[in-house]
């Protein structure tokens, strides 16, 4: 049976958070989407930014057939125990040969440890929808965006960006937000396939980050007050509920990119055929 490792970017206080808030953790998002489209794969998880962190009893890096990165709101650049940590076990994984799937967080953290840089984002938070974003003549015969168009959107959220690539990693796809939006970065014995977008949100997850980030999104001019979020979160929701709904979709300015799951989670796909079932 294929087995997967995730590890989830968040502390258990993060994580605590966002429960009572009724706010799905990162490595519960991204097994939904895994489990959306390969049900028989196991999956188990790691909380690698917690001290009594652990790989489940009796296994070890060896006996898993891929290695996933979450989401987390973590900064790549600090040194606190929580992120250096997660770049350690990224490198074990990474020197024990797995395939590597990183989203947002997952690729801030390979480019660290592969050495290259990330910092905040000039352009200030990316959130929601990542618009227009466009393959690289790299990424155009890549197989991670095999599939994607000429320009597509994809959910998101983050402040960080990557501000320089390693040497040897291949950028895939940018944005007007930001440069690196995908790329492959070499890791000890194997690569790192990673975007700074999240192909694992779902529409839910999008509704359930403004309410995690309301009073930020306020404070930041995304919406003039908590009714003006509210409203678009009805909105966000009703599509949600249908997304076939093509007068809400347009009204949100949001297409198959968004509300079909096939067409969001390609890249996740893409690389569990290419790099992870073909093992």
């Amino acid at each position: 049976m294929t087995r997967l490792l995730l590890m989830e970017g968040n502390t258990a206080e993060k994580r605590a958070a966002a429960a009572n808030l009724g706010v799905r953790s990162s490595s519960e998002i991204y097994c939904l989407a895994l489990r959306g489209e390969f049900p028989d794969i196991a999956l188990d998880v790691i909380n690698a930014a917690d001290p009594d962190w652990s790989i489940p009893e009796g296994r070890d890096f060896a006996d898993y057939d891929g290695f996933v990165v979450t989401g987390s709101s973590l900064h790549a650049y600090d040194r606190e125990f929580a992120v250096t940590n997660q770049i350690e076990v990224l490198k074990m994984a990474a020197n024990a040969g797995l395939p590597i799937f990183g989203s947002c967080w997952g690729l801030q953290i390979a480019v660290i440890a592969a050495g290259g840089e990330v910092k905040y984002s000039p352009n200030g938070r990316e959130v929601g929808i990542a618009r227009k974003i466009s393959p690289t003549e790299a990424g155009r015969s890549h197989p991670l965006l095999d599939g994607k168009g000429a320009a597509f959107d994809a959910p998101c959220i983050h402040y960080d960006e990557v501000s320089r690539l390693p040497a040897n990693a291949k950028l895939l796809a940018s944005n007007a937000h930001s440069i690196v939006q995908a790329a492959v970065v070499p890791l000890g014995s194997t690569e790192v396939w990673a975007v700074q977008y999240h192909p694992e949100f779902d529409l839910d997850q999008l509704v359930q980050l403004y309410t995690l980030y309301a009073d930020d999104m306020i404070a930041q001019g995304f919406f003039a007050d908590r009714a003006a979020l509210d409203d678009y979160v009805a909105s966000l929701r009703g599509l949600a509920e249908n997304p076939d709904d093509a007068g809400l979709g347009w009204q949100l300015g949001m297409d198959e990119d968004i509300t079909d799951p096939k067409r969001r989670r390609t890249e996740i796909v893409n690389w569990l055929n290419a790099c992870v079932l073909k093992r």
